[in-house]
This record gives structure tokens, sequence and C-alpha cells, in this order.
């Protein structure tokens, strides 16, 4: 299946769920509301309020409130369309239909987040049982310091070794 049928069939499906929940629930079926669902199926990745603000906006052509924006996410999260992540003091969003589950490595330096495939966490947690409870999915942080970060303690240590040397 090629990426743009695959993309397309993903926007038809979380449409659908948007449509069904707002229905039996009542809720006015807002251009706004398929706006964004539009917007945020077509980010890349994690993104914040601001940037999909921006991409409504710009690319769009659709300029909503942040309040919209905000309220339109929460409901979002609430059918499991969206998944909201903190990442040192920075909140970023994320859509999450067919890709719930995964690892990030987030460098406690610079903030930079990368998501991991990690098949063998994966099948642990799809054998983990517990009780009473119900799995949906799972996203786990590992923390650490990326190599970027890491080279550049390296040469700062390099640099304060070397002054240390010549004030000898």
């Amino acid at each position: 299946m090629k990426t743009t049928d695959k993309k397309e069939g993903v926007r038809q499906a979380v449409e659908r769920i948007l449509t069904n929940y707002l229905e039996i629930n009542n809720h006015r079926k807002t251009p706004e509301r398929y706006a964004i669902l539009k917007g945020v199926y077509s980010m890349n990745g994690h993104f914040t309020l601001d940037e999909l603000g921006e991409k409504m906006s710009e690319v769009y052509k659709f300029p909503v409130s942040r309040a919209t924006l905000y309220n339109t996410l929460n409901l979002f999260m609430e059918i499991r369309l969206v998944i909201r992540h903190r990442f040192q003091g920075a909140t970023k969003y994320e859509a999450c239909y067919e890709d719930e589950s995964h690892c990030h490595q987030i460098c406690t330096m610079c903030g930079k987040v990368t998501e991991v495939k990690a098949p063998e966490i994966a099948d642990a947690i799809d054998q983990l049982r517990l009780k009473r409870f119900r799995k949906d999915g799972f996203s786990l942080y590992i923390y650490g310091i990326c190599s970027n970060c890491q080279s550049a303690i390296t040469r700062k240590k390099k640099n304060n070794l070397y002054k240390h040397k010549d004030n000898e």
C-alpha cells in the first residue's frame, strides 16, 4: 500500500471515529474540529499547540484561536486520537491512531526527543497481564544525553584540561 493511500485511509478512519463520537454524544460537528483533525494528522511527529496553530493559519488558511485548539485537542485525547506528552517542561502532542505504543529518548541537556523502535519492550508489555485494567497503549521515556551533547561535554572537558595545563 502506498504511503498516500495509507494516510488517506487513516484520515478517513479518524474522521469516522470523530463523527461517531460527536453524534453519539450529541456534540456539534463543526468545521473547526474536522480542520484541526486534518491538521493534527498532517503533522510529522510531536508538535506544540503553537506549531499546530501556525499550520492551521499558514497551510490550511484556517486560523483558529488558541482556546479552540486546546479544547479540541482535549476532545481528541478523550477519544484517543491524540496523546499529550510532557517533555522537560514542554507540552507536545502527537497523533496516535495506529501508533500508540512507542519509546522516546530524551536528552536531558538539549531536550531533543527521538522516537525509538523497541519491539522487545512492546512484546513484553503486550504479554503483561494487569488486574482489572485494559491496556490501550504505552509511552516509555528514556532519559540520557544525546551524542551531540556528549561530544560538546567531551570538547569542553578537553578545552578545560588544555587551559589548566597552559596555566601551570
